[in-house]
């Protein structure tokens, strides 16, 4: 399955409550990767994963018969392991060449598990790769640093936060925003960088050093620009 441009779909084991956006996201070229107990999400999508990892704790008997059924692959894991099983899934769609990657359902139900998921677009596996949480009407993707300046995508008035994580984010700079920044710190812990606003269809923003989370939230809209939908 290696090509120069392939997207992989992750399942994660979260809440999903829009079952018709993960069924619009989906393309036929897309692997698809179930994370465990994600294997129900897909399959109510109508969605058989190609790959399904972890320690399969939370999957059921009916949802594991059904997805070998279709011929999906099992990578089973030890429960006494280091990786979280979105971890374990994100790693695998690297090995396979992803260059890009959704990550559907990885929030809400436990905050350890949330926060977790969210951190682990900080994977240095995942550098260069094009990663985003996607849930209802908001997509969160890393901005890392030195990296030419990230594109953000959407309408004028959609929400956009900048969050660093780990340190502050130093040398910050913005362009499509309606409170812009100019080599400008957002620092660990303040939330100065929250409910800024798209003013334009795109906008940029770069960090010298550090990282930000990046959270767009589309205004009265469940589409994403940036996964073409």
């Amino acid at each position: 399955m290696l090509n120069s441009t392939m997207r992989a779909i992750i399942f994660a084991n979260g809440e999903l409550d829009d079952l018709q956006q993960a069924r619009d996201l989906l393309r036929p070229d897309d692997l698809i990767i179930a994370a465990n107990g994600g294997t129900r999400h897909a399959l109510a999508a109508g969605a058989t994963p190609h790959v399904i990892i972890g320690d399969l704790d939370s999957l059921s008997r009916d949802d594991r018969a059904r997805a070998q059924a279709r011929g999906a692959q099992m990578f089973p894991f030890s429960p006494r392991k280091d990786e979280t099983d979105l971890e374990l899934a994100l790693l695998h769609a690297v090995r396979q060449g992803a260059t890009e990657i959704v990550i559907l359902a990885a929030l809400g139900g436990r905050l350890d598990q949330t926060i977790a998921n969210v951190l682990l677009l900080t994977l240095p596996a995942l550098q260069g790769v094009d990663v985003r949480i996607v849930e209802g009407a908001q997509e969160a993707f890393l901005v890392r640093e030195r990296e030419e300046e990230t594109l953000i995508e959407g309408r004028p008035g959609d929400t956009v936060s900048l969050i660093p994580l780990g340190a502050d984010a130093i040398g910050v700079t913005t362009a499509g925003l309606e409170w812009q920044l100019h080599e400008d710190t957002l620092h660990l812990g303040p939330a100065r960088g929250v409910s800024n606003v798209l003013t334009t269809e795109q906008a940029h923003v770069r960090v010298r050093r550090g990282m930000l989370l990046c959270v767009v939230t589309h205004a009265g809209s469940k589409t994403h620009p940036s996964t073409g939908q």
